[in-house]
């Protein structure tokens, strides 16, 4: 392996732009993120292939912190204690054909549980860009996924059991109201999640066109019928030339439904090929476009499950608006691509419906997310980033929860109404702070 020098956040600002010196990677004993970016505190990762064993770990420590696949890219899973992998959990409980509900371990990933579905003649209503992450960690975090009708991962969540601070167990349901509201998006800090049930759908088939250089113009005259025009629509850019560089439209595959794409798009032009949302690399590991039908898993997502997603070495954030303030906040943005652009991969956007989870970057509004991934270069993007956060400031911007941001916990209580309540509902599930780090502590408890 050849040495390479990544970065490891500060344990004391694990939500901010401030990180020292990680050694290297020729060290197999520290624990990384799937990026590389980010060095976990401790090394004493504990295996729990059971309930039971889950259990007897929660009552066995004053502290601990779940592990998952590990796509985070700040400390919201670190610990400077000890953490549980339940990696070895990934079995299907039960498919129940009449409630349209399936109920699986909670580390299961989605790319699997998708083909298992699949096979049955079911799916979910929606998929982020990764079908390499797990299902808690997801819905922990309110990943996403695209469609302008579509909540995010975590609106599927109809139950959950939880494994609390004193080892006993929980299954909170939609019947459980606001308190259910407030679990399922619950960063990590109300115990360990064990199985989740989710909601399915009969399975369908989908097809994916990839549109190159949409004018921005065209993005400011026509968001809504550009956001509407497929079931998921994600528009990359670079942020450079007034343009974006590709739109990706996921359509589902009805009867009556014209086979053949417009060779146009609001002033976009058809693909000739498959491509990847960063012109450089190859499409290999892209799930396949040029209106070649396909599952739904196969296409919802923009990576195939057996290839390394993205770019691979790379930084992360993203930042949710709401929708009525889409176009404003993506011009806010342009505005700042000589600032952003040399540091950038690509950025993407997308459209969520709302929902009423409390910690939801989605809460009561329908979003536009703006994404950012980055060159592994955290002493530029830590730079840019505090710009960025200022110009969508006047919009409430949320940030992702696993990704990079620099918004100060009194900044944050503003934007999400419910973040007091939730910080009462977390002292109550665990008062002693078993499942609390760095990250809740600064974020949620406001102890900088």
């Amino acid at each position: 392996m050849k040495k390479r020098t990544f970065l490891k956040l500060s344990s004391s600002l694990l939500a901010t732009p401030v990180l020292s010196t990680f050694e290297n990677w020729m060290d197999d004993k520290k624990l990384l993120n799937w990026a590389g970016n980010y060095a976990y505190s401790t090394n004493r990762l504990y295996p729990a292939k059971s309930l039971q064993q889950t259990q007897n770990l929660v009552k066995k420590y004053d502290k601990l912190k779940v592990l998952g696949t590990r796509h985070c890219f700040n400390g919201i899973a670190d610990s400077t204690h000890q953490m549980i992998s339940l990696v070895d959990m990934t079995k299907v409980h039960s498919l129940d054909t009449r409630a349209k509900t399936v109920t699986v371990d909670a580390n299961m990933k989605y790319g699997h549980l998708a083909t298992y579905l699949d096979s049955k003649g079911f799916a979910l209503h929606n998929l982020a860009s990764l079908p390499h992450i797990s299902i808690a960690g997801a819905c922990a975090t309110a990943t996403h996924g695209s469609g302008i009708k579509n909540g995010n991962l975590s609106t599927a969540v109809a139950a959950m059991e939880v494994v609390l601070a004193n080892g006993e167990v929980r299954t909170l349901s939609r019947k459980d109201g606001e308190d259910f509201r407030a679990a399922v998006v619950h960063l990590g800090g109300l115990g360990v999640v064990t199985k989740i049930t989710l909601d399915v759908q009969p399975t369908y088939q989908m097809r994916q066109f990839v549109y190159v250089n949409l004018p921005m113009s065209q993005l400011k005259e026509h968001f809504e019928a550009i956001e509407s025009s497929a079931y998921s629509v994600s528009l990359f850019t670079d942020w450079q030339k007034g343009r974006v560089n590709e739109v990706w439209l996921k359509e589902l595959i009805g009867k009556g439904q014209p086979t053949a794409a417009k060779t146009e798009f609001y002033g976009a032009q058809l693909a000739k090929k498959n491509l990847h949302p960063i012109a450089e690399l190859s499409a290999v590991n892209c799930t396949e476009q040029m209106g070649v039908p396909g599952p739904w898993y196969e296409r919802l997502p923009h990576f195939r499950m057996g290839f390394t997603p993205s770019s691979g070495k790379e930084l992360q954030s993203e930042f949710f608006v709401p929708y009525r303030n889409a176009v404003e906040a993506i011009l806010a943005v342009e505005r700042l691509r000589d600032h952003i652009s040399p540091h950038l991969f690509i950025s993407e956007i997308r459209t969520i419906e709302a929902d009423d989870f409390w910690m939801s970057p989605c809460y009561k509004q329908r979003s536009v997310a703006i994404h950012f991934t980055w060159k592994p270069d955290w002493n530029s993007v830590r730079k840019v980033l505090p710009m960025i956060e200022k110009e969508l400031a006047r919009f409430g911007a949320r940030p992702h929860w696993g990704k990079l941001f620099s918004i100060t916990p009194a900044q944050l209580q503003e934007r999400y109404p419910k973040l007091p309540d939730f910080r009462k509902m977390l002292n109550e599930y665990d008062p002693k702070g078993k499942f609390r780090n760095a990250f809740l502590d600064r974020n949620i408890f406001g102890r900088v």
